[in-house]
């Protein structure tokens, strides 16, 4: 049995790309083949101490078609702060004193079972080390350490080789680069870390796309976990509960050939970094396009979603709350949550900032017929904002820089990520007064709604605050999450708040959300009762119906609703659709398929474009798959 066989199917390489050479002993009808490990990165390359010169195939970080069982692995490893190379060179590569050519020192408990390489850290933050010496220059970086693979390679000799999967994200926003790493090991001794990134999610402070690659020195100490078989036994649950996967070549063979074409659209391939979608419980993937080859491990990638974030942490907690204590919670006041505020918050509810439309910003235009969601978006020092480190700052940033605007809350939308930073220290404090000081926003949506879906690990940006006390998460980015956690988000919705007889989120209120109920046309100036269009309802559309079905989006709770009419029914639709700055998408439709898009379509080279002019490109394949 190969070193792949003892795995579960969903974990295994989606594309394996295996060059042979084979030895013919004379006397002997023996054939031994070498991988793409040992191809690309023979034992020699990795034991040398010289740095490399650029990438290898991505084909390298993971066990080939003819890979052999590897020796046990259990430990400490340590890895250096180190310096990686970037293409194209870095122009900025300095953001608030950190350097993000640094990779960071890193601590990281590892154990192996059968071929799999558990981090014990997956899925966390893991901070630079060197950081806390205070000496010398500091990484850009924290990581965030994913499930991978151990495995032997023919002509490798006592060597095993480990590799896994590896996120460079940042504390202080919410940038991915997704990568790898692999080493060598036998008994107590390693190799140095062979480093690439090739993939990323959408820039902001560092404005660019670009690889990373490197060598880090290491060190290894075996054995100190004292409760390795629970340990094993976690990971395992944390694989059974992800949902069947299967990639996108099985689902092409259920349809009719041209049905998925375009699908991805409209944007453009370049600017895509992984598209899938659920269809009858499973979830099929694409390959994940890189310049060095596919990316080897789809299912462990972890996102920088951005604003997707705003369709997550604050509405379910709103939907849970109101499940747990009544839909009163969201009438209450911010101002009443969050002292020190501009008195107008005191009108200002829970819900007017769901909906963007607090009423408050006080910058770009005061039309609001038609009226520009996005006017002043980025105006009153927003970057000095993003940036801030603690709850205080941030607070004084917004005092200082954001004033009323003359309307009166609930009646018209105004994209402001402050309004979401504050609805959900709005929520944090309601939670506090009704269970005590240590209470948390995010902690309560992992333990009563993650992980009763399944979804183990929720990294995500919080607070810097003095001391290293606990931060305020961002509730208007921050979230790395997997394809597998978005998707069990959207089907959680999907099912009305419902999840194997439990129900997690208040059902009315998430039955009228994916309804888009009281949604806001985003031209307009009041709210909108779309239920007559929406999910192929019968009931008579309202008077104000021309404006509200135009094909603007309309808003509600951190969701968009695009416009899509059915081939099927003839009917318009609004699309429940969670997105995020880069075109990163998750957007649920009527047939009951959910498509995940994830991208990085932001900061663009001058003259590059990255959409078509298609817009329902995606939502087309959807229909053919399924008429609705």
């Amino acid at each position: 049995m190969s070193a792949q066989e003892d795995l579960p199917m969903r974990l295994m390489p989606r594309t394996i790309t295996c060059t042979a050479i084979c030895w013919l002993t004379f006397g002997s009808a023996t054939v031994t083949v070498a991988g793409p490990a040992a191809m690309q990165l023979p034992v020699a390359t990795m034991t040398a101490a010289s740095a490399p010169t650029s990438p290898v195939d991505n084909a390298a970080f993971a066990p080939g078609a003819d890979a052999l069982p590897a020796a046990p692995l259990v430990g400490t490893l340590r890895i250096a702060q180190s310096s990686m190379q970037a293409q194209p060179e870095l122009k900025g590569p300095v953001v608030g004193g950190r350097d993000a050519r640094l990779f960071p020192a890193l601590t990281l408990q590892v154990f192996s079972d059968g071929g799999t390489l558990v981090p014990v850290q997956r899925g966390e933050m893991v901070v630079d080390t060197s950081a806390q010496t205070a000496r010398g220059a500091r990484s850009y970086w924290t990581v965030i350490p994913q499930i991978g693979r151990v495995w032997r390679e023919p002509g490798d000799g006592e060597w095993s080789r480990a590799a896994l999967p590896l996120m460079l994200v940042n504390d202080t926003e919410n940038h991915a680069h997704q990568g790898v790493a692999t080493f060598l090991y036998r008994g107590g001794e390693i190799t140095a870390l062979r480093l690439q990134f090739t993939q990323q999610t959408a820039p902001y402070l560092l404005h660019q796309h670009f690889v990373l690659w490197g060598r880090a020195p290491a060190t290894f100490t075996a054995g100190g976990l004292a409760d390795l078989e629970a340990q094993r036994a976690a990971a395992r649950r944390e694989l059974a509960d992800r949902l069947p996967t299967k990639p996108w070549s099985e689902l092409e063979k259920q349809f009719a050939p041209g049905t998925l074409a375009g699908f991805g659209g409209p944007l453009r391939p370049k600017w895509q970094v992984i598209n899938a979608l659920v269809h009858r419980g499973t979830l099929y993937h694409q390959d994940s396009a890189t310049p060095y080859g596919p990316y080897p491990y789809p299912l462990e990638m972890r996102f920088g979603v951005r604003s997707v974030m705003k369709s997550v942490a604050a509405p379910l907690a709103l939907l849970r709350l109101a499940e747990t204590y009544g839909p009163y919670v969201l009438d209450l006041r911010i101002g009443d949550l969050v002292p020190g505020l501009h008195p107008k918050w005191n009108r200002i509810r829970l819900i007017d900032a769901a909906d963007m439309a607090t009423g408050f910003g006080g910058h770009g235009s005061l039309k609001t017929n038609p009226n520009d969601a996005f006017a002043g978006y980025l105006e009153g020092d927003y970057d000095a904002w993003y940036t801030a480190g603690s709850t205080a700052e941030k607070l004084a940033l917004i005092n200082r820089n954001l004033k009323p605007y003359p309307w009166e809350p609930g009646t018209v939308m105004r994209y402001r990520d402050q309004d979401y930073f504050l609805l959900g220290l709005a929520i944090d404090g309601f939670l506090k007064s009704v269970r005590g000081p240590q209470a948390d926003l995010w902690q309560m949506l992992q333990d009563e709604v993650f992980k009763p879906i399944g979804i183990h690990h929720a990294p995500a940006v919080r607070t810097l605050e003095p001391g290293g006390a606990r931060g305020a998460v961002w509730a208007n980015a921050g979230w790395y999450p997997t394809l597998d956690d978005q998707a069990k988000i959207a089907l959680l919705l999907q099912a009305g708040g419902a999840h194997k007889g439990q129900q997690l989120l208040h059902r009315g209120l998430t039955t009228d959300l994916l309804a888009a109920r009281g949604a806001l046309h985003i031209k307009g100036d009041r709210s909108r009762d779309l239920s007559g269009e929406l999910w192929g309802a019968a009931a008579a559309r309202p008077a104000d119906a021309a404006e509200a079905s135009s094909d603007d989006d309309m808003y509600r709770m951190g969701h968009w609703f695009p416009r899509y009419v059915g081939s099927s029914s003839g009917k318009a639709f609004r699309l429940p659709s969670m997105q995020g700055s880069g075109d990163n998408r998750v957007t649920l439709y009527p047939n009951g398929i959910i498509t995940l898009q994830m991208a990085k379509a932001a900061e663009l080279p001058p003259g590059e474009q990255a959409r078509d002019d298609d817009a329902a490109a995606t939502h087309r394949v959807v229909d053919r798959m399924s008429p609705f």
